[in-house]
């Protein structure tokens, strides 16, 4: 089809979406796609690359073929007729030059529109390097740098101001060590662990990562970020970790501590499971099986309180009492746990105000008691010097409601991400495409269109 009409020439090169150019003809390819040709437009593309001098006498033509996005859902190939101009500037080293756009650089094979549209694929919609290659006729290398390129505009430089940080690791692969050949030691090359940083409340998900689990790395990232940004963090949610609280204390010593409330109620849990298996042992010589009272009762240790009901409630201490000490035993030991969860109960929430100190204050004195009442079953104990030794990022955490819920949401996006690609064999990709994933969200909200 021969485009004589200029509003029809117009409405096709605008349809094209190509600026730059303008479309001369257009012709059915035979395979369900269409053939466009088109000729500059645009007087820039006359002006030399190194002088800037617009070129007045052309030496010749040349036809190119520049991949671009599909139009109308059917596949497109440009054929491109380009101009070859002399420079005429004496000065200028360069002969001659051929005609180039914006859209489509000298030298470059496809359009800057099909280049964004494979970062953006990759970058903001959740595929992976090869399938948005399928999808657009790309190669693997093209398709990465074009998504490094994407990432690189739309990823801030310096993370977002923000009041509380959550720090959390998560699991890469298995670590890699090498020998040295001088001293014939085993180095660790590439650690096992990443360490992610998030915003806590603002959900502008991951603000970096670094290797190594140990206090020098979380440290040295949390020093390298701008003063200013380092001063606005008030809070850091962490679990209970000693390795982090150190490098808090030695980064940023003004934010205080704020302990995960999951990670405490998961430790007595686990502290409770210890003790049953502990007393079972002691009193059967062996496993608990079917037929005992605590293998009946086993599931509804970790039931909350207030979920079960009268009759399950009745089961539990029955079962339990039949067991003679042992089981009172491990009834204190449920009730500990219980305590625990009231005093967390106490953090402040959309629903729920800021908790009074003298409150605070009694529900801590009554699991403490309880637990001095019980000294003689060190499950309880130890979780009671615990929750001593990390009180002040409890206090924080009932104060503020501040919780590491973030940390463990772009944890699970990572994961996610890395199992969709099959595993990253590059650690800095895996980083930036973590980086991508826990902020889409919060990028697409900042900008909807």
């Amino acid at each position: 089809m021969n485009i004589d009409d200029t509003g029809i020439s117009e409405a096709a090169t605008r349809l094209l979406g190509l600026e730059g150019v303008s479309v001369t003809q257009v012709k059915d390819d035979g395979a369900g796609g269409s053939t466009v040709y088109v000729v500059t437009n645009e007087d820039s593309a006359r002006a030399c690359p190194d002088c800037g001098v617009f070129a007045t006498r052309p030496k010749g033509y040349r036809t190119t073929r520049p991949r671009h996005l599909p139009c109308g859902g059917r596949p497109v190939s440009i054929r491109w007729r380009k101009t070859r101009w002399y420079c005429t500037e004496v000065a200028c080293p360069r002969g001659s030059f051929t005609e180039a756009t914006r859209q489509v650089p000298a030298g470059m094979r496809t359009t800057l529109a099909l280049r964004h549209a494979a970062g953006a694929a990759v970058c903001d919609g959740s595929r992976t390097v090869v399938q948005a290659g399928r999808d657009l006729h790309l190669s693997w290398p093209i398709v990465q740098r074009c998504f490094e390129d994407y990432a690189a505009t739309v990823l801030p430089e310096d993370p977002p101001a923000t009041e509380a940080v959550g720090i959390d690791e998560t699991r890469r692969g298995k670590p890699v060590w090498k020998q040295n050949p001088d001293t014939h030691k085993w180095e660790l090359v590439a650690d096992a662990w990443h360490i992610g940083f998030v915003d806590a409340i603002g959900g502008r998900g991951l603000f970096g990562q670094v290797e190594g689990r140990n206090a020098t790395s979380v440290a040295d990232w949390l020093t390298a970020q701008p003063a200013s940004w380092r001063e606005q963090v008030r809070y850091v949610a962490i679990d209970l970790c000693s390795t982090f609280r150190a490098a808090v204390t030695r980064a940023l010593p003004h934010a205080a501590v704020v302990v995960d409330c999951f990670h405490i109620v998961q430790l007595a849990q686990r502290h409770l499971a210890d003790l049953r298996r502990r007393l079972t042992w002691k009193q059967h010589g062996r496993r608990a099986r079917k037929g005992d009272s605590i293998y009946t009762v086993r599931k509804l240790l970790r039931r909350n309180k207030e979920d079960l009901t009268q009759d399950q409630l009745t089961l539990f201490k029955t079962e339990l009492e039949h067991m003679g000490t042992y089981g009172r035993q491990i009834y204190a030991g449920w009730q500990g746990k219980e305590l625990l969860r009231d005093l967390l109960g106490l953090a402040v929430t959309r629903t729920h105000v800021t908790p009074g100190r003298s409150a605070i204050s009694a529900a801590r004195h009554r699991f403490l008691a309880h637990a001095a009442d019980h000294a003689h079953l060190p499950e309880l104990l130890t979780l009671a010097e615990t929750v001593e030794q990390w009180w002040d990022g409890i206090e924080t955490y009932l104060t503020t409601g501040i919780t590491n819920a973030a940390s463990e949401g772009n944890n699970r996006l990572i994961k996610l991400e890395a199992r969709n690609a099959f595993g990253f064999r590059n650690r800095a990709n895996q980083r930036l495409r973590s980086r991508c994933a826990t902020t889409r969200r919060s990028r697409r909200q900042a900008h909807p269109h």
